[in-house]
């Protein structure tokens, strides 16, 4: 490709749950090429989920050089740069070495539960929800930074000197690119933290004592807040990409929503991923649910109001099917499983509810244990196979149910992305038990996408989210297509199921 005398590209870092991805966009929206690595999962404990933040930093070093010279381009050929992260998933370090003071503590991780627990029965979560929008749970950011204090002699130490940085991932990253400048993160992402009002867009410190961390030491520990469309910092000039401004930045979710251009109020999206989560723009308003959702920030445009969304949460949709590849060795790959599900005509009577981390939106259990129920010795590989796929889509129907309770508006559209969606046998079964039309993008990655989006409108590439609008194009559309007592008698079998997960003993003690 031939340098530009203006750039018009754009490099989007997306920094995943189970993956690092760089991506290039040009100004029609075309993707020029994508490079991706994946990173170390640890699980130390039962319900303990962490990654390697220097992993991460150092996959982002070599990807970016990586992408500019698969494409063909140098540094003079990028616009700049725009940031996705996987959200919750805290990081701690030392601000004089930049060396991180333990692994990042990944937002699946439950090693709070039981701290949070009793939180909810000493009467915090009212308090909690109506400044955040957030339930208390051990999804969030907080209750990991109190456990790090509290766990780590280095963490607290620091802390008390004023030398001790929290972020999330994205953080963690401007952090880095910036050479140590720039501690600062996006609004989208501070929401996720249960320490942001979600009305003034800022932090509220004092919400620290609900988590046992003092006030002060998230004063100096915390990055500042800024729109999800802002010149945040310059790239280091010691690195490939040095001297490139950073001008977007969201979380993965909101970032997904950003792709999709869902920018008017009633409009929704579900990403299929290593979890599953719908975000349903509510407009300049937030919403506060009485259903079991979350109300969040989906973006922030410089020198306007937040536009908020009422947001679903599923922790286990991908992961289950890397789940039947690497630990019970159903299938080889996880491309294998349309194929084996597809073996099968239905799913035989098994429901699969994979609560590998306790269940998020919209029921908020972390006693729910993951259940495969209805086995006879009729059922197969198949049939579990199709069960774990139908288990998306039946969450994706919970939090959709509680998007209509809370609103009074049924949904007519759904739009989707995520890896999961070139599954056909899964966006048909979604769109028959929501009883509605799901569509799917023709980029089915629209998280890079998203802060590529962003990115842009931060550097002048687009005006306006009518411009991004248009660059929108269909990938794939599904009717439904069966009878309406089928669809019941199907919810039916989910909701037992569901029961039966909830309340189940773990043991802890391996």
């Amino acid at each position: 490709m031939v340098a530009n005398s203006s750039p018009r590209i754009i490099m989007s870092l997306d920094l995943g749950t189970t993956s690092t991805r760089v991506a290039l966009y040009d100004s029609t929206g075309t993707t020029v090429t994508i490079v991706a690595r994946e990173h170390q999962q640890y699980f130390p404990h039962p319900g303990w989920v962490e990654h390697d933040a220097s992993e991460i930093w150092a996959n982002i070093r070599e990807l970016a050089a990586l992408a500019m010279a698969r494409a063909g381009l140098t540094v003079a050929d990028i616009a700049s740069i725009g940031i996705t992260n996987q959200r919750e998933t805290i990081v701690a370090w030392d601000a004089n070495t930049s060396r991180p003071v333990q692994r990042a503590i990944v937002w699946q991780d439950a090693r709070t539960d039981a701290t949070v627990e009793q939180l909810i029965a000493n009467g915090q979560n009212a308090a909690v929800q109506s400044a955040t929008g957030l339930h208390l749970s051990a999804y969030f950011s907080a209750p990991k930074m109190a456990w790090m204090l509290q766990h780590h002699e280095a963490a607290a130490r620091l802390a008390t000197n004023g030398h001790l940085r929290f972020g999330t991932i994205d953080s963690w990253i401007i952090w880095n690119l910036t050479g140590g400048a720039v501690h600062a993160t996006d609004i989208t992402n501070a929401s996720r933290t249960s320490l942001m009002d979600i009305r003034t867009g800022q932090w509220d410190y004092n919400l620290g004592e609900v988590f046992g961390i003092d006030p002060n030491i998230l004063r100096d520990a915390l990055p500042e807040i800024h729109p999800s469309v802002y010149h945040y910092g310059d790239v280091t000039g010691s690195l490939a990409i040095g001297g490139l401004p950073i001008t977007g930045v969201l979380g993965d979710q909101q970032a997904a929503s950003f792709g999709q251009t869902i920018f008017a109020a009633g409009e929704a999206k579900n990403t299929y991923g290593t979890g599953c989560f719908l975000l349903y723009n509510t407009g300049h308003e937030p919403v506060f649910s009485s259903s079991g959702l979350l109300t969040t920030v989906a973006y922030q445009l410089p020198g306007e109001a937040p536009v908020y969304a009422l947001e679903g949460s599923v922790a286990q949709a991908g992961s289950v099917v890397q789940w039947l590849r690497d630990q019970l060795g159903i299938i080889k790959s996880s491309d294998d499983i349309e194929r084996l599900a597809n073996s099968v005509t239905d799913h035989g009577g098994v429901y699969f509810v994979p609560a590998f981390s306790g269940l998020l939106a919209p029921w908020w259990r972390s006693d729910a244990s993951g259940t495969i129920i209805g086995l006879t010795n009729y059922a197969t590989a198949g049939h579990i196979a199709r069960a774990t796929l139908d288990a998306t889509a039946y969450q994706t129907l919970d939090v959709i149910q509680a998007v209509e309770a809370d609103t009074g508006r049924p949904l007519q559209r759904l739009n989707v992305d995520g890896g999961m969606t070139v599954n056909a046998q899964l966006m048909q079964f979604q769109a028959d038990i929501l009883d509605v039309i799901v569509q799917r993008n023709a980029d089915v990655e629209t998280t890079a996408r998203g802060a590529a989006y962003a990115a842009g409108l931060g550097i002048g590439i687009w005006e306006d989210t009518a411009q991004l609008r248009n660059l929108w194009q269909a990938g794939g559309i599904w009717h439904p297509q069966i009878e309406t007592d089928k669809r019941d008698r199907l919810i039916a079998g989910w909701r037992a199921a569901i029961e039966h997960a909830i309340g189940w003993p773990v043991d802890e003690t391996s």
